[in-house]
């Protein structure tokens, strides 16, 4: 007897599945029910390594977190990591399987894979008691249904009631609601169970007439609004927004202990992974987070990082055309901290052989590390622990860069030469003993009085901020009626909303043989 289920959509993309999913996550597990998350394809730059050794998106390791699971690549099954604007990583199992080009992948590739993809969720739903699913983008893509294995193509084979989430704050969530609906194949809008207001500011009750002319309209209700929380600092899935001059990393309001802050500045590569490594730090009280793509923004930093990056070739060009290598170096030479991540700590490196990501062979680095390295055809995923600065430290690795040391003094797998600091190790940072001897070198090197807080948890922080999300949803959504679809379903009798999209052969009817029970 599989489990039961409920699958999250947004009306658009960033209209906080992601939340969604992981709250009923946390709400789910405080009564007792045994639950996982699952994404059946997920494409992000954010992802981690599970202990198995597993490459999925950082958002499903994020909702294991809130369910009080170990995440595994059965809640992720397919991972694309954009390389370019028209191409992607495809990552099965945790495992890279190949390339493909947008067109490759949707015209057959993606349906191939839908049977690995259900195969995963109905382990899920025979292991656990409720498996909440997170869609992707729109279940509204009517040019993406015949090969959708994310949205209602796995809601309708494993019939899973589906909530849709809407983003109020952007405008326009009514006609993005109806519209969701109405734009779905007769088949699929049986599975619309109801509706989540996300972001809300101001009073409920002037929302409420709308509410009600929309159940009015669809026959669906409103199962809850969610209101505006800020600096819930929890991993994001498809990376920052398009501009981030200015953007800064959300942090606890506190101020500092020592006399003086401390100003991180986070060059904005290009496709920027893994930019959640810096989320411990925005964590700590006094310091504050910055994403830049100017030399001068550099200028008044106390710590430049370069982030990881899917296209290091690609980030190193772009360091030198905006200015910034010549930023760095000259913060190098005058003993200024610079701290490179991943593909970051690659270009700090003196040469770079890249027949793999980029293949664009032979290219030289920054030159401010001792360091060569050589792209691998296989990808490295490992969970490496050690020491650092004295205090213990564990991360996690994901790079095709293998890094051939020469010098310096050693830095977890990398090196350290004089104040530049290079490792491939990711998460490091949320070492909360190692952060805090990292943070008082990089302040002993600016000369400016700042003191660690004795007592930040990253860890404890983090699950206060799950415990928030679950929060949400226990105090502002109808549990009772989640408590319902996820049990027994889409109620039966759900109105039709002309026009509709037309199905396509094949497609398994809602309820028939052809879809998985």
């Amino acid at each position: 007897m599989s489990g039961g289920g409920l699958l999250v959509a947004g009306t658009t993309s960033d209209a906080g599945k992601s939340v969604v999913t992981a709250g009923i996550c946390r709400w789910l597990v405080r009564r007792g029910v045994k639950v996982a998350p699952f994404k059946g394809q997920n494409m992000s730059l954010n992802s981690f390594v599970t202990r198995e050794g597993a490459e999925i998106g950082r958002a499903q390791a994020m909702q294991a977190q809130a369910a009080r699971v170990e995440p595994t690549a059965l809640m992720n099954p397919v991972l694309l990591k954009p390389g370019s604007d028209r191409s992607s990583q495809v990552v099965l199992m945790g495992r890279p399987v190949g390339e493909l080009s947008a067109r490759g992948y949707h015209g057959g590739r993606q349906r191939a894979l839908f049977e690995p993809v259900m195969a995963c969720l109905e382990e899920l739903r025979g292991t656990y008691e409720a498996v909440i699913c997170e869609g992707a983008g729109s279940p509204a893509e009517i040019n993406l249904r015949r090969t959708d294995i994310v949205n209602m193509g796995i809601a309708r084979a494993a019939r899973l009631p589906v909530l849709v989430v809407g983003d109020i704050d952007r405008g326009g969530v009514f006609a993005q609601f109806f519209g969701t609906t109405a734009l779905l194949a007769p088949e699929d809008q049986e599975l619309i169970a109801g509706y989540l207001v996300n972001k809300f500011r101001g009073d409920v009750s002037l929302l409420e007439p709308g509410l009600e002319m929309l159940h009015g309209l669809t026959g669906r209700r409103t199962l809850g609004v969610l209101p505006y929380a800020h600096g819930l600092g929890i991993d994001e899935e498809d990376g920052l927004r398009v501009s981030l001059r200015g953007t800064v990393r959300e942090s606890v309001v506190a101020p500092p202990v020592g006399e003086d802050v401390l100003r991180v500045a986070v060059c904005a590569v290009p496709l920027m992974s893994n930019f959640t490594d810096v989320d411990a730090l925005a964590a700590e009280p006094g310091v504050i987070v910055r994403f830049v793509d100017r030399p001068e923004e550099l200028a008044d930093a106390d710590l430049v990082i370069v982030p990881g990056t899917r296209g290091t070739v690609r980030a190193l060009e772009w360091l030198r055309e905006r200015g910034l290598a010549g930023a760095l170096a000259r913060r190098a030479a005058e003993g200024r901290p610079v701290l490179g991540i991943c593909g970051g700590f690659q270009v700090l490196g003196e040469h770079i052989d890249d027949e793999v990501e980029s293949r664009a062979g032979a290219v030289p680095g920054l030159g401010l590390l001792p360091v060569r390295v050589r792209f691998a055809a296989e990808k490295t995923l490992a969970r490496p622990s050690g020491e650092a600065l004295g205090q213990p430290v564990e991360g996690y690795e994901i790079h095709h860069g293998v890094a051939q040391v020469l010098g310096g003094e050693p830095f977890l797998d990398g090196c350290r030469v004089g104040e530049v600091w290079g490792t491939h190790w990711h998460g490091s940072l949320e070492s909360d003993g190692f952060r805090r001897a990292f943070l008082r070198a990089v302040a002993a090197a600016s000369g400016r009085r700042f003191v660690p807080a004795p007592d930040t948890s990253f860890a404890a922080l983090r699950e206060a901020q799950l415990d928030r999300l679950g929060d949400l949803i226990e105090e502002h959504a109808d549990t009772d009626a989640l408590l319902r679809l996820i049990e027994g379903g889409a109620p039966s009798g759900l109105p039709f909303i002309p026009p509709g999209a037309p199905d396509f052969p094949g497609a398994p009817a809602a309820g028939t043989p052809g879809a998985a029970q």
